[in-house]
């Protein structure tokens, strides 16, 4: 590691100097020249989608989860929206997630009909709350979705084991999580249903994408068909066969993978591991270096959890310095820092405000880590300089700032 900037520089956003001269972004993808020849070996044949390299990805990705069966989707909205379909969500049900999470994890149970019902979340991981969640089943209650926020995985056996008893579904968000541990066990693995992300700032990319991970055989029927029309075949199948004829059977979407996509996707997976270890690293240093500086409050992990990195989000300590959680913002944007904040709670979205009558106020734990987070560059391509940038960056606001 080379020698931080001097910390008690002026802030760059009073006129100082700034620690990095471009700006470092929050989240990148990582592609390299084999993962260009992979694609554009598939541009040159045949099959641009519904082709063989859909299903190679999805057994790829399910032997490296651990589960039987992977079903890809267009996005990972499209996946939630797929598994809350094949957890027969409906008019009439509810399904109870977190607050502090994208949209799309509570939209995904809106689309099919269904309420969205939050619950609020733990203090240390801010993964929802299992006792919280209970408190707020009835007999329209369908499925939990709990989310692994930040890639730290969520509270799974406890989610399970309430859902034994009271006969739901768990759809796991794992979007962030690709490579976590739980106990001991790879997510992906050990919900009834979990959902990955292949966004660009994910550990895996596919340009757009998402995947379905499941040990059910009917769930996984179900997402093949949901995702294509609700057809019963695909054309390749049909092809291979010398047949014409199809059955829809179920209302579904175009919501396909391409094979350009999923042969990125596939060569994106070896290099799994390594990612994971680059972000580990990087957490590891963050954490080094910034747990001890005032005002900061630096992300935590249970014993029993191995957190795959997908955001280093801090919390903001404002009664330890002389700012709030947005001047802190613009001063590390000053310093060429390019932070971000995840999430502004879901109730506290306009639509869902004007919708179900959310307030300020009805999940405190998640509205004051809201009021508080920033989440600081994190991707797997960072340079130990760029690491160093961060910690230095954070290091002179804080000395700035200090009260």
């Amino acid at each position: 590691m080379r020698t931080a900037t001097p910390i008690r520089e002026g802030l760059a956003l009073h006129g100082g100097k700034p620690v990095r001269e471009t700006l470092l972004p929050y989240g990148r993808q990582s592609i390299d020249e084999d993962d260009i020849a992979a694609v554009v070996k598939v541009l040159r044949s045949d099959w641009l989608t519904t082709g063989p390299k859909v299903g190679e990805f999805e057994e790829a990705f399910a032997a490296w989860t651990g589960a039987r069966y992977a079903v890809s989707f267009s996005s990972g909205t499209a996946a939630l929206h797929g598994a809350a379909f094949s957890a027969g969500i409906e008019a009439g049900n509810e399904a109870i997630t977190t607050p502090l999470t994208f949209a799309a994890t509570a939209n995904c149970i809106l689309y099919q009909g269904g309420k969205p019902v939050l619950a609020d979340v733990c203090c240390d991981t801010l993964n929802l709350d299992p006792g919280e969640v209970e408190r707020r089943i009835n007999i329209r209650t369908k499925a939990i979705l709990p989310v692994d926020y930040a890639g730290h995985p969520a509270d799974l056996d406890a989610f399970l084991a309430i859902a034994e008893r009271r006969g739901l579904t768990i759809i796991e968000d794992a979007c962030h999580a690709l490579g976590a541990k739980y106990r001991g066990r790879k997510v992906g693995s050990i919900s009834h249903m979990s959902v990955f992300s292949f966004h660009p700032v994910k550990h895996v990319t596919t340009g757009e994408g998402g995947m379905v991970t499941t040990n059910n055989p009917q769930f996984a029927d179900r997402l093949r068909m949901f995702r294509n029309h609700g057809i019963t075949s695909d054309a390749r199948d049909r092809q291979r066969e010398g047949q014409w004829y199809y059955e829809m059977v179920l209302l579904g979407f175009n919501y396909r993978l391409s094979d350009i996509a999923c042969a990125l996707g596939t060569r994106q997976l070896g290099k799994l591991e390594a990612n994971l270890e680059r972000r580990r690293e990087i957490a590891a240093e963050y954490t080094s270096e910034m747990r001890d500086l005032p005002g900061i409050i630096v992300p935590q992990v249970r014993e029993d959890a191995l957190s795959a990195w997908h955001l280093y989000p801090i919390r903001v300590e404002s009664s330890k310095l002389q700012a709030g959680r947005e001047e802190i913002f613009r001063a590390l944007r000053a310093e060429n820092i390019g932070i971000n904040v995840h999430y502004i709670p879901v109730h506290l979205q306009p639509y869902y405000k004007e919708r179900f009558g959310y307030r300020v106020g009805e999940f405190p734990i998640a509205e004051h880590a809201y009021e508080r987070l920033i989440s600081l560059p994190m991707f797997h391509g960072m340079t130990d300089e760029d690491v160093d940038d961060v910690i230095a960056a954070v290091s002179k606001v804080c000395a700035n700032l200090v009260v």
